[in-house]
């Protein structure tokens, strides 16, 4: 089976790697097929799709658009994407705006904590700073030796109840399903089992997902454990649901995963790609 990712950022959000290096990462690992999903972005679609082209990696254009449901935020992939759709493009810019704001009440609560300079530290990894987010914090707290690694960041500053969290509206479900179906795209539900979810409560998110028009959820994802995979393949075909693959990527050393690395997808799923 050729080998598919279907998740992944570059310096164009949150990632470690511009595009063309992240492409040039991927086909060496391996990938035949790779669709790079920057979060809210589709800044660095043109130059990784023309490195894949160079390398005779096949690319798919893509983008992970933050949504606010129940509470908490939720990812939505989009996968073959018209990046010049003018709706899809106003969407995203929508979803953008807020972030410089939200990125110095951070900044301000960390400071409460004792942390000074986050703001400038933040926005120095920052090579898009309409996209400035949490991971570029969490590098900063890293700089600084106030945690081990980004995910001990996470834990302990930017996650709800810690100094450094401070919640943000964005896109409703509706929202963000109407703006990547009007780029020609499949909604595909980004690492399920991340969410602060009862059982309940995913089933709830999934139903009104599907009545949205959302098409697909990510099996094989960095963030699951096997047992997960499990469950959400079953979820899948309970649902309906085409199955993706990705690895979710934003750098070396800093990823679980790296590019095309994960397990293949259960035989008995569809996957998102069958009919590409």
């Amino acid at each position: 089976m050729p080998n598919y990712d279907l998740h992944c950022h570059s310096t164009a959000s949150d990632g470690l790697l511009a595009p063309a290096e992240l492409v040039q990462r991927a086909a060496g690992n391996g990938v035949d097929i790779l669709a790079l999903t920057d979060h809210d972005e589709i800044s660095g679609l043109a130059e990784a799709r023309a490195r894949a082209a160079e390398l005779g990696l096949r690319f798919v254009d893509g983008v992970e658009v933050s949504v606010s449901w129940g509470g908490i935020t939720i990812h939505i992939v989009g996968l073959n994407i018209d990046p010049g759709n003018p709706q899809l493009q106003q969407g995203l810019q929508a979803i953008r705006q807020g972030r410089a704001e939200r990125a110095k009440k951070m900044a301000q609560d960390l400071a409460r904590a004792g942390i000074p300079g986050s703001l400038e530290g933040a926005y120095a990894y920052v090579d898009n700073p309409n996209l400035i987010g949490r991971t570029h914090f969490a590098r900063f707290l890293v700089e600084k030796r106030y945690v081990s690694d980004v995910k001990s960041a996470f834990q302990n500053y930017l996650v709800s109840g810690k100094p450094g969290y401070v919640p943000h509206q964005w896109a409703t479900l509706e929202e963000g399903l109407a703006c990547i179906k009007a780029g020609g795209g499949i909604p595909v539900v980004a690492h399920p089992g991340r969410y602060k979810l009862t059982r309940t409560e995913m089933r709830k998110f999934l139903g009104e997902f599907k009545d949205g028009g959302g098409a697909g959820i990510e099996v094989i994802t960095s963030s699951h454990s096997s047992e997960q995979y499990l469950e959400y393949a079953i979820l899948a075909g309970e649902f309906g649901f085409l199955a993706s693959r990705g690895s979710d990527f934003h750098g070396p050393g800093e990823s679980r995963i790296d590019l095309g690395k994960l397990p293949q997808l259960p035989a008995d799923l569809k996957p998102v790609w069958h009919d590409w």
